[in-house]
């Protein structure tokens, strides 16, 4: 590898996360060249060829590390319950990696394999693509400039309506599968809070299963109490027939409300590729946020404050600095650990109806 040459990409994995997120976002990120896509079934292998004209195609993981030499960065978008031997495997190659959230079932798996790419001298990159959602970082503005005072609260809501199921492994049961709300979208909202605001320090939640014949949570709330003081209240929930407001922040000047969610997953589910010159992950005004004191934004109260653009090629971008040594890791393992450490004491205060002191 030279200083100029692009990074070659090993692709884990062609579902959801792999064709919709990963491999649009490698093609489109400049330094980086997906190389090859890793799928044993033939339909994908396919859509892989289609959607990426030149790419190889691997039927197992395998296959890449007999080839490790060729290759300069792996990422990882398999079930989750695949996601630490597959991350382990290529580590031990020699390669540095991309693990899609959850990094893995548990914290102390997380830092076991932070732990080996600290050894081996490689980045471990957790995929968090929700820190470069136009609100999220739109929040972060305000917050650095101060514009709601202390904050007191902070509500986040990932809710959707889906009352019928779809199958598949995130809906399953099985412990081993770490299927669930609380583990996919609780693993963006915990990180997002604990960004914003720091370690936390007690956790309280509430997970159930609400669909007939569901066999893993699908409404989940989550309430965080962080060391400074602020609490988070986090909801998830695939059976909520009216959506809330994405973001509600209160602080001791003023309050902010965000309303729907970013855009950009949406246009890469369209096919949209974000490309240099041409606008990314921007909403309409009419979506936009209103900050104020006192009034409800429903009826015009506060001001209007522009969403910051999108940004998940920022992700990648940084990616591949760090993997230069030009860098840093834009999200480590250590803090996904961190959120692993929530998630996990949530599902044990839901279990138990207990608050959890971490």
């Amino acid at each position: 590898m030279t200083a100029t040459a692009p990074l070659r990409v090993g692709l884990v994995g062609y579902g959801l996360a792999g064709s919709v997120f990963h491999a649009p976002l490698i093609a489109a990120t400049e330094g980086l060249v997906l190389d090859t896509v890793t799928t044993g079934n033939p339909e994908r292998q396919a859509q892989a060829r289609a959607a990426h004209p030149g790419v190889r195609v691997a039927d197992s993981p395998e296959e890449l590390w007999s080839r490790a030499d060729e290759l300069d960065l792996v990422v990882v978008a398999t079930p989750n319950k695949t996601h630490v031997p597959i991350a382990t495997a290529a580590l031990t190659a020699g390669l540095p990696v991309v693990v899609d959230k959850p990094v893995a079932g548990t914290a102390a798996e997380a830092r076991e394999l932070a732990a080996l790419a600290e050894e081996r001298g490689l980045l471990l990159s957790v995929f968090q693509n929700r820190r470069w959602d136009n609100d999220f970082l739109t929040l972060r503005r305000l917050l650095a400039e101060g514009a709601l005072g202390d904050v007191q609260r902070f509500e986040s809501r990932f809710e959707r309506w889906r009352p019928q199921l779809k199958g598949g492994w995130r809906e399953s049961g099985a412990p081993e599968e770490i299927g669930g709300l609380l583990f996919d979208l609780g693993s963006h909202v915990v990180d997002q809070a604990l960004v914003l605001f720091g370690p936390a320090v007690r956790v309280y939640a509430e997970s159930d299963v609400r669909r007939p014949a569901a066999e893993a949570d699908d409404d989940t709330f989550i309430a965080i109490t962080h060391a400074n003081g602020v609490r988070s209240h986090l909801y998830v929930s695939a059976t909520t027939a009216q959506l809330g407001p994405r973001f509600r922040v209160l602080g001791s000047s003023a309050g902010f409300v965000k309303y729907g969610l970013d855009p950009q997953e949406a246009d890469l589910r369209e096919g949209l590729l974000p490309e240099p010159g041409t606008p990314w992950g921007v909403e309409p005004e009419s979506l936009w946020g209103r900050l104020g004191a006192g009034e409800s934004p429903l009826t015009g109260g506060g001001v209007p404050v522009e969403s910051a653009p999108g940004d998940y090629p920022a992700y990648y971008a940084a990616v591949a600095a760090a993997v230069r040594g030009t860098g840093t890791n834009p999200v480590t393992a250590h803090e996904a650990a961190a959120a692993l450490d929530v998630l996990e004491a949530a599902r044990r205060s839901a279990r138990e109806g207990t608050t959890v002191t971490l």
